[in-house]
């Protein structure tokens, strides 16, 4: 596995070792050895899985303490443009967001540690995306961002997205009062 990191400290891209053949292809898609030396740590507890279309808008989510995730997400089949901002009040990259493209044909994963809030658009039709969690769902904990907050600058790159009802009355940057 390789490990790519960025500015905003904490987060980290994961490019796994692919082997292909004619019949296919082979990954090692999670060694806790391999995340804790790279500082992805966390004991995992909860998978998820979404389906979008292209164009659907999830998030920006997040869940507060006691309850806050660290995130381990890829896609198994499409791609997405995945989304993540920085609502760590002390961090030097506050409010600051970064972009990674997640794709099914190279395998890549993002490590989102708790304190972002996270979001994704599919840029394929019937795009898996692949959720590991070290929290469980509690529904009493969630938070979020408006996903279209001009401050953020997001360039979601859809037009007409659609987005639930619950992701489009969030609060923005400016309005939240960050638990972390």
């Amino acid at each position: 596995m390789e490990f790519r990191y960025f500015a905003i400290q904490g987060v980290v891209e994961i490019l796994p070792r692919v082997f292909g053949d004619a019949r296919g292809a082979f990954f090692e898609s999670f060694s806790a050895q391999k995340m804790t030396e790279a500082g992805i740590v966390g004991e995992w507890v909860q998978d998820n899985q979404s389906r979008s279309d292209r164009g659907v808008v999830r998030g920006l989510h997040f869940q507060k303490p006691p309850y806050t995730q660290a995130k381990l997400v890829r896609v198994a089949q499409g791609r997405a443009l995945d989304v993540i901002v920085d609502i760590r009040r002390d961090s030097p990259t506050y409010g600051q967001h970064l972009m990674v493209e997640l794709d099914s044909e190279r395998y890549n994963m993002l490590y989102v540690p708790p304190g972002f809030a996270h979001g994704f658009t599919a840029l394929e039709d019937n795009t898996l995306f692949l959720y590991k969690c070290t929290n469980y769902y509690a529904p009493q904990s969630e938070g979020g961002l408006l996903w279209n907050d001009p401050t953020l600058g997001i360039q979601w790159g859809v037009e007409n997205p659609t987005v639930s009802a619950k992701d489009q009355i969030l609060p923005t940057l400016a309005e939240l009062d960050s638990p972390f």
